[in-house]
């Protein structure tokens, strides 16, 4: 079948289609039916089974043959480590340490984060975590004390498993006294810690509380894989929210692993066996889905990548990765090729290795411009699909289903929606517009198994945020249009939430830090177009009369804080002092026109401008920044 019938299949028996994609998955107490609707709109997918994570990542492939293929990859230019861990050896690695979290008092339902670089041990801790039916939530390593406190207030975990250090390239990120100060900070203190020393920089332990990863180990009894309902909550992922209090995206185990299993053939077109490589991180949920559960739920080899495109120790480390471990399928953000294609731009590094292994490249995480797709076409010589999903989705809304039926590419479309999503775009009084036509992009529910059911414990706002615009209706925070194809085309975020390198950060978030310090009497964050991150926040800051600081004492000021609290991940480094805001009659700031003012792209002037005269007072502070050029 193509994909036309696919998605009509699915369109038309949503509850056979997914009941046919569940037997591919090794359940304890098979469901009897796909969807429960008993709660509608709050939907969940084989409520009825039993099943565990764990068991269909690992333990069924030691059994069925797969004992001795790769299951992990390794791969660190940034510490010169190269290493396999088989299937086998996984299953051992996972059931010790689960052993170990077990005995310290870790059962079903107990919440553990995990703040861990990019390192195998990353994924040990997420699978024994899913072993013991506990949810994890794994937090980047990049964000500072206070995001970190945050979460641990949020999810009250039982145990924080983390390392003793991050490394970037020429610097080390000491994570230990970050955990120390968000423990510190946080009301909710965990029981207990499980730290990875690395090499590069050992930590002290406080005794009692912080236990070695190899010693707390030490003879213990592997741990069973426990059997948890369908239902039951994997893990909880924190995004940003337009508040600025993080999102607690909470995904189901049952239609997670139905889900994500049927994705790696459809959309990714790899066979078990097959090397699939997502270039991300386990903080993001590309990593949590196409880095850890996805390729080994479909008994694929996955990569764990600890490096940069560049710099690592040159542009052409990916093209050494893909030709070195057999890559099938790559997943990356486009921010990745842009920065390749500002050190390496006719592409010559790539011809120092052999990359026919690669069928495709997957692009995701912000707007893929046309630019750095056709750029990837032709130095890679590969299909290149972009595709478009949300942490909140878990996988692909629209994309290329490459394994079903490769579509034609049209640069600047994720191209069509996956079967199981019946996307449409609405306008504001939340009616369906004709082909062509900008609107909100919206997804008609029920969503399909894998996506969020709510937040975690956080039901009202789960539906205040997502199903209340359009009743009936998920709403993606994003605008859009389709075409007479049935193309989707991603314009822009409706909400304040930018992307920078594929990370989706809060400007009110950072609105918040800015208006805390004593000599900011307003601000304004907004995201403005950067060539090689997408994204970038620009501050703008009104003081208060009086001060006695230096705008640029002020402006090292803004920067530090919103380091400090978000952390570097955030990249923010743009501030102008500003002596107003533009703001309409009734207050409300014009973000939307500073962005445009600061990208240089025509705007009409905002009929309810409070006053127009503030606008080239804005372009003449952007200009200093490099931005609002004529």
């Amino acid at each position: 079948m193509g994909y036309a019938d696919v998605y009509a299949a699915a369109q038309k028996d949503p509850e056979g289609f997914w009941m046919e994609q569940a037997k591919a998955i090794d359940w304890v107490t098979p469901p009897t039916h796909a969807l429960d609707d008993s709660r509608a709109p709050l939907y969940e997918w084989f409520t009825d089974a039993t099943v565990n994570t764990c068991y269909n990542a690992v333990d069924r492939h030691v059994e069925n043959g797969r004992a001795d293929q790769a299951a992990i990859i390794y791969d660190s230019p940034i510490t010169g480590t190269k290493a396999q861990i088989t299937f086998a050896e996984l299953k051992d690695q996972v059931a010790s340490l689960a052993g170990a979290l077990r005995d310290k008092g870790v059962t079903m339902g107990d919440r553990v984060i995990i703040y861990m670089p990019m390192v195998p041990e990353a994924l040990v801790a997420m699978l024994a975590c899913a072993r013991l039916g506990a949810i994890h939530s794994v937090v980047f390593g990049g964000f500072a004390a206070h995001e970190l406190a945050v979460r641990i207030d949020d999810a009250t975990p039982k145990a924080i498993i983390a390392a003793s250090c991050g490394i970037e390239p020429g610097r080390i990120v000491a994570y230990k006294p970050l955990i120390d100060g968000a423990i510190d900070m946080a009301s909710h203190k965990p029981d207990f810690t499980v730290i990875l020393q690395r090499d590069q920089q050992p930590c002290d332990l406080v005794p009692g509380r912080d236990h070695d990863w190899h010693a707390v180990q030490d003879g213990v009894t592997p741990a069973d894989c426990v059997p948890v309902p369908g239902n039951h909550p994997a893990y909880i992922l924190y995004t940003s929210g337009t508040t600025g209090a993080p999102k607690g995206v909470v995904r189901h185990t049952a239609g997670h692993l139905v889900a994500l299993n049927w994705t790696m053939k459809a959309i990714y077109n790899v066979d078990p066996g097959d090397v699939f490589w997502a270039a991300s991180d386990v903080g993001w949920v590309v990593g949590h889905s196409y880095i850890c559960y996805g390729p080994l739920i479909h008994g694929n080899t996955t990569v764990v990548f600890e490096g940069k495109p560049v710099g690592t120790p040159d542009a052409g480390t990916f093209w050494r990765v893909i030709s070195e471990h057999n890559v099938r399928s790559f997943f990356t953000a486009p921010t990745a090729f842009r920065a390749i294609k500002r050190e390496d731009p006719q592409g010559e590094l790539i011809k120092d290795y052999d990359i026919s292994c690669l069928r495709a490249l997957y692009l995701a995480g912000e707007r893929a411009d046309p630019d750095t797709i056709q750029w990837a076409q032709r130095i890679l010589g590969v299909p290149v699909y972009d595709h478009w999903w949300q942490t909140e989705t878990g996988w692909t809304i629209a994309g290329n289903p490459a394994g079903i039926e490769p579509l034609p590419v049209k640069i600047g479309s994720p191209t069509v929606a996956m079967p199981g999503y019946d996307v449409q775009i609405l306008d504001e009084a939340g009616h369906p517009v004709p082909p062509g036509t900008l609107g909100a992009i919206a997804i008609k529910l029920p969503l399909p198994p894998g996506t969020l059911p709510t937040l975690w414990h956080a039901e009202d706002r789960f539906v205040k945020s997502y199903l209340t615009t359009f009743p009936g209706y998920y709403e993606t925070g994003d605008a859009g249009m389709i075409d007479e194809d049935g193309y989707l085309y991603i314009m822009a975020r409706t909400d304040d939430v930018i992307n920078v390198a594929g990370h989706r950060l809060s400007t009110g978030a950072m609105e918040e830090i800015l208006a805390n310090h004593p000599d900011v009497a307003e601000c304004a964050v907004i995201g403005v177009g950067d060539a090689l991150k997408g994204q970038l926040p620009m501050g703008f800051v009104c003081t208060n009369k009086g001060t006695t600081k230096t705008d640029a004492e002020i402006v090292a000021d803004c920067i530090r804080m919103v380091r400090e609290d978000i952390g570097p991940v955030a990249a923010f480094k743009l501030v102008a002092v500003v002596d107003r805001l533009p703001k309409t009659r009734s207050g409300k700031i014009l973000r939307a026109t500073m962005v445009k003012i600061a990208d240089s792209q025509d705007f009409k002037m905002p009929a309810t401008i409070d006053d127009p005269a503030i606008l080239d007072e804005i372009r003449t502070a952007l200009k200093p920044l490099g931005y609002a050029q004529d």
